[in-house]
């Protein structure tokens, strides 16, 4: 990946002349993205540790704990959802840079924001849909935990939010310091 603009390192971090407040709210945006991956992590340990009680129930007890499975659909839910979500925000996502990058600076700054700016879109229109989904879930319980289905569509709607915000304030970040005549670096820039 090629650097436009300059800038220099400041204790592994990439530092261009922002504007205070994208500092701040990218600040705030990494402690929703840490909030996030704490609790998808979080899940994934409750999963696992689940996964061994079906285990161990199913072959040493001869009792199936059958909830595991419907748990587990839940908490993979979770787990995919916000870490997409993290990933947009930490351009660690899949993503396919070969003919942005390849595009002078002017070209590829252009082509970011209009990839943030879709991004952003697809989030809003997740995070619309699921909310009927989710309104509509919570007279459907979820079989053998008895809770509403809407516990499970909720995670769908926080990741339709969670990209619309982290994609529509990059593209926002980007636009402004194009105006200022500065490159926007963001995370996962080399």
């Amino acid at each position: 990946m090629h650097s436009c603009g300059a800038s220099f390192f400041i204790e592994g971090y990439i530092v261009e002349n922002h504007p205070a407040w994208i500092g701040r709210i990218e600040r705030v945006l990494d402690w929703l993205a840490w909030i996030c991956i704490l609790a998808a992590s979080l899940g994934l340990v409750i999963l696992v540790a689940t996964f061994g009680w079906l285990v161990f129930g199913r072959y040493v007890l001869n009792v199936t704990p059958t909830w595991v499975e419907q748990l587990a659909l839940v908490l993979v839910c979770y787990i995919a959802y916000l870490g997409a979500a993290v990933g947009i925000h930490e351009n660690t996502h899949l993503g396919v840079t070969l003919f942005r990058d390849a595009f002078g600076c002017g070209v590829s700054t252009f082509l970011k924001i209009i990839i943030d700016i879709i991004l952003a879109v697809f989030g809003l229109m997740m995070f619309i849909a699921c909310i009927e989904l989710y309104n509509f879930g919570w007279d459907t319980l979820l079989p053998m935990l008895n809770i509403p289905e809407s516990i499970r569509t909720l995670s769908a709607l926080l990741c339709g939010g969670f990209v619309f915000v982290f994609a529509g304030l990059r593209a926002v970040f980007r636009i402004v310091c194009l105006a200022k005549g500065i490159t926007y670096i963001e995370k996962g820039a080399s």
